[in-house]
Parts: C-alpha cells; sequence; structure tokens
C-alpha cells in the first residue's frame, strides 16, 4: 500500500513546520486513515494540579524527533498503515457531563470508518468517553490501565465524571469485560483499605509498581497477556505511572513508578494482542522540565500507533 508519511526530515529541519504528531500528516491531507491520532485538550476533572488542557501541544511539540521505523517492535508503522492527526477533539471545559458527551461523539465519527483512535489528554476523565467509542464498535473491552491511582473511586466532591472516576463508571456501563481488567504502576498512599475491596469487586487485578520491580518486565507481560487473552485490548497510560523522576509534567505525582524504559518494553509485549485503541493522558507542560514528560508521552503514544499498525497489518493480510 501506498501511504503518506511524516514531512521529510532531511528537507524541512525538525524544528520547522507545524507540530503535528510525529510531524505526520493532518487528517484532511490524506484520503483516508487507518489510525487516527487525535489530542483532547480537557483538565475540568482534575482533583490537584491543573494544566493537562496543554498536553496534547506540548506532546506534539515533543513529538518531533520520532522517526519512521521502531526497531524494537520491528515495524514502520506509518508505512503498513496510513496514519494521520485529526487535530484537537473539542471539549466544554465548563460542564464535565457535555464534555464527556463531546468527546464520545468525537471519538465515534474518527473511527466510524473502521479506523483505529490514538488520544493524547487532557485529564483521565476523556477515558470513560474513549471507552464508550470502543466499545460500541468492538463490544465490552479488556482495559490494561497504567497508572499510580487506580481511578475506580465513585465520587469527588459528588461529582460521579472526574479523573479519578472514570474505570468506576466504564465497570457500572458495562462497556468493560470485567474478567480482563488490569492495573498497572499503582502506588503510593490510598485513603483506606476499603479502596482495594472496591477495585478488587469491580473486576480489577493489580500489577503495582513495586511488582514490576520485583518481578522485572517479562514475567509481568506474562500476566497481563494471560489476563486479557485473546480479547479486544484497549491500553489506557496516565502519565504518572512514571516516576517524577522520568514524567515531573504531571497533576498528580507519586514517588516509586515506573522507568519509561520499562513502561515501553511493557507495551512492546503486547505486539500480537488485538488493541483496539488507547490513550495517553495526565500531562501538564507547565510543570515539566526540557520536555521530559513530553517526550516520554511522545514515545508511549508512538508505541501505541506502532502496536494499532502492526494489527492492522495482519488484519490486511488475511
Amino acid at each position: 500500500m501506498t501511504t503518506i508519511g511524516p514531512t521529510d526530515s532531511s528537507l524541512v529541519p525538525r524544528f520547522a513546520g507545524p507540530a503535528t504528531f510525529a510531524r505526520l500528516p493532518r487528517i484532511d491531507e490524506v484520503p483516508a486513515a487507518d489510525i487516527v491520532v487525535a489530542g483532547v485538550p480537557f483538565d475540568s476533572g482534575v482533583s490537584y494540579r491543573p494544566g493537562a488542557r496543554f498536553g496534547p501541544a506540548h506532546v506534539r511539540e515533543s513529538s518531533r524527533l520520532l522517526r519512521p521505523y521502531h526497531p524494537g517492535l520491528g515495524v514502520s508503522p506509518f508505512e503498513v498503515a496510513q496514519v494521520a492527526d485529526a487535530g484537537d477533539i473539542v471539549a466544554n471545559p465548563f460542564r464535565i457531563d457535555e464534555a464527556v458527551e463531546s468527546v464520545q461523539a468525537g471519538a465515534a465519527a474518527l473511527t466510524a470508518d473502521g479506523a483505529r483512535l490514538v488520544v493524547v489528554g487532557g485529564d483521565h476523565t476523556i477515558s470513560l468517553p474513549l471507552l464508550r467509542a470502543a466499545a460500541e464498535r468492538h463490544g465490552p473491552v479488556a482495559l490494561v490501565h497504567f497508572d499510580a491511582h487506580l481511578d475506580t473511586w465513585d465520587t469527588y466532591f459528588g461529582a460521579e465524571y472526574t479523573h479519578g472516576t472514570p474505570f468506576r463508571r466504564a465497570v457500572e456501563e458495562g462497556i468493560l469485560d470485567t474478567e480482563a481488567l488490569s492495573h498497572v504502576g499503582t502506588r503510593g498512599p490510598l485513603y483506606g483499605p476499603r479502596d482495594l475491596e472496591d477495585d478488587r469487586r469491580l473486576g480489577f487485578g493489580i500489577v503495582t509498581a513495586a511488582d514490576v520491580y520485583r518481578l522485572r518486565v517479562d514475567e509481568v507481560v506474562d500476566r497481563l497477556r494471560a489476563r486479557v487473552g485473546d480479547r479486544p485490548v484497549y491500553l489506557s497510560i496516565d502519565i504518572d505511572v512514571l516516576d517524577p523522576a522520568h514524567a515531573p509534567g504531571t497533576g498528580t505525582p507519586e514517588a516509586g513508578g515506573l522507568t519509561s524504559r520499562e513502561l515501553l518494553e511493557i507495551l512492546r509485549g503486547f505486539a500480537d494482542l488485538d488493541v483496539v485503541g488507547g490513550d495517553v493522558v495526565e500531562v501538564a507542560p507547565a510543570y515539566d522540565h526540557a520536555e521530559m514528560t513530553g517526550v516520554a508521552a511522545a514515545h508511549v503514544a508512538y508505541d501505541l500507533v506502532s502496536l494499532l499498525a502492526m494489527g492492522h497489518a495482519r488484519r490486511t493480510a488475511v
């Protein structure tokens, strides 16, 4: 297949030109897209530091150095699939319920022709509408959720839709396959033991940050793959799963997190799974330094795109 790839860096320096993700074409510059990258500049659901509304622009700017061949996965994602940047899905910053509906509608529109979607946030509230859109196409999906936090709390200040509640709502709505739900990288203090009890009741298994340290990547990947099986799986990555040494630019940092190397290697262990979509959220550039968090998030999004491209190549080869 012939695809339109990133801007040629031998002709246009990487620091020049518009900052689309990985310097890819805009969606209006391609006949059709197999994989779409979109931003959701929304952070009205945060409970501590704001600023993730500026995440999509920061990650795009931090993605300028990405190159078209992924040696870790052995794939040229922009050759085996047409990937395009769709810009941002607009969400009302003053009404969370309306924003959730807008993100769901935007995601559904971008995937209506069968394209698969990678979203850069924005805060973790947006994962709920993205999962709704994914479930509309694929049925209830497995979830691997990378985060310092559980995000299965019930409410904050009486609000049901926040960045700490999306996965409880998703279970309640029946859009997740409760036989295949996993948190990875959780750590830090909780409100009490009931947090863990409620989380187990919802169907989640947990691989803590300490587990990743002790078990190492290969064992963690084996456990996650066994839980997911051959189900369609959605990958949601809160950048605060990384230790603040690797990702200081986030709203709720916790000590003792994963390294960027560990996170990327775990993602690469999912190369032959049926990944149907994913998001990278909670990048807050006001707290970043030297694009450390933006670069980490850009590489995570690149790995998500690469996993989706490999899946597209498998499906179209049949």
